[in-house]
């Protein structure tokens, strides 16, 4: 069972490290979209490696042998070495949050520009731009063409009063769905890195102590 439990462990660990090796053969640290992708890969497959490494100090204690044997301080290198990842994954998340919320952000306010402007366009159009107005919806076969030249102006406006509602309502779903994936991404990356590295220490100091 021992020998089962620690190649389970090993294959567990490599796997992670292969999939860091892809990475670090196209190093370009300086490349934020890398550092992205580097923080992702590592954050999201490291609790792998963190079942594999406990699978390696179970078989380094099932083993029966006392001290550092190979295998533990095999398991306790690998941790402070995961643990020195997270610790450089949690700013470049943070950084990542920041940059994600920012661009939302600067999506919300040119989409909240635009319904201010169509508003101020409602409330301020003078009978001539209504007129023009009047002209296109007529082209497009939006008015009734029975309608009186004051009826048409009044179906104007409401034509106008429901695009801004359908803008805004847009606007309020651009806002929660912002909301919903800055969460998750904090969620699973900065404090996925931070439970990780905890948890990767703590392998550390019992293999090691």
């Amino acid at each position: 069972m021992t020998p089962v439990l620690r190649w389970i462990g090993i294959t567990l660990v490599v796997l992670l490290g292969l999939q860091l090796f892809v990475l670090l053969t196209g190093w370009n640290w300086g490349e934020e979209s890398y550092r992205q992708l580097f923080v992702q890969v590592a954050v999201s497959q490291s609790p792998m490696a963190l079942v594999g490494l406990v699978l390696m100090l179970l078989a380094a204690r099932l083993d029966g042998f006392g001290g550092r044997t190979p295998l533990r301080i095999t398991t306790g290198v690998i941790s402070a070495l995961l643990a020195i990842v997270m610790v450089v994954a949690v700013p470049v998340s943070i950084s990542g949050d920041r940059a994600l919320v920012d661009q939302a952000d600067q999506q919300l306010q040119a989409g909240s520009a635009q319904v201010d402007m169509m508003r101020s366009q409602l409330a301020g159009a003078s009978p001539e731009a209504l007129d023009q107005l009047v002209e296109q919806a007529e082209q497009a076969g939006q008015l009734p063409a029975k309608a009186s030249a004051e009826q048409k102006r009044s179906f104007v406006k409401e034509l106008m009063g429901r695009q801004i509602k359908r803008a805004e309502d847009q606007l309020s779903q651009q806002r929660k769905a912002r909301d919903i994936t800055v969460n998750q991404r904090r969620i699973g990356g900065t404090v996925s890195a931070v439970v990780l590295l905890v948890a990767f220490v703590l392998m550390a100091l019992v293999a090691l102590l």
